[in-house]
């Protein structure tokens, strides 16, 4: 394993970790909105939150540009206000990788809390108990093994990320060289050797990834 081996892996996981934090703090957020409330639009809302998720990559990325970008809708302004521009910087591996990443969580969290006996939110709200509580002390806790079930799938999801991370980060040996693009560097130069560590070793984490939410998967209420 190189140096540029290794960047690559501990980029992955930064990003990868960074990520998750994030979509783990908002999709359990909007999981529980879609969940537990209902207003108009609540369904165009869970399309457009679950799109990245059947999206082509480079289309999620394409967005991500337009709306990111040094020209984009919020990056131009952001850009004229600082002076900096997220595009082709770690930063944007983050986002993307956020962004294909949430909806996996906010789909295994939203299951996981509409699955929760009702009697036992309607016991809690006899008690005198209002409704964020018994969203701390009930839902949520009773919820537990599906929202870690999401954040070990986000994780996974995040650390794979391709296509989206190529087009607001691209492939910038030693700065934004993620794990996946890694391979795809190496496989289209001929270097198979490498490639084939590369795969194999990232087969393994996210098998071990996907065992783990599958067994939290299995448990949940």
């Amino acid at each position: 394993m190189d140096d540029s081996w290794l960047f690559s892996l501990r980029l992955s996981l930064q990003v990868a970790s960074i990520a998750t934090f994030f979509v783990l703090l908002m999709g359990t957020w909007i999981a529980y909105i879609l969940a537990r409330k209902n207003f108009k639009g609540k369904e165009l809302l869970d399309i457009l939150f679950t799109l990245p998720l059947v999206l082509p990559p480079t289309v999620t990325g394409y967005y991500l540009v337009v709306l990111a970008g040094r020209s984009g809708l919020i990056g131009k302004p952001f850009y004229n206000w600082t002076g900096w521009s997220i595009m082709f910087t770690w930063y944007a591996a983050v986002l993307a990788s956020f962004v294909v990443a949430l909806p996996l969580m906010i789909k295994t969290t939203r299951a996981a809390i509409e699955s929760v006996d009702k009697n036992l939110i309607n016991a809690s709200y006899t008690l005198g108990h209002g409704e964020f509580t018994t969203a701390i002390k009930v839902i949520l806790p009773l919820s537990m093994k599906g929202i870690i079930a999401g954040t070990v799938l986000s994780f996974a999801r995040a650390m794979g990320e391709f296509g989206a991370t190529l087009m607001v980060a691209g492939n910038i040996p030693g700065r934004t060289a993620t794990m996946p693009i890694a391979i795809y560097t190496s496989a289209s130069s001929g270097d198979w050797s490498t490639a084939n560590v590369m795969v194999i070793f990232f087969t393994l984490i996210c098998g071990i990834l996907l065992y783990i939410a599958n067994q939290f998967s299995r448990k949940i209420i």
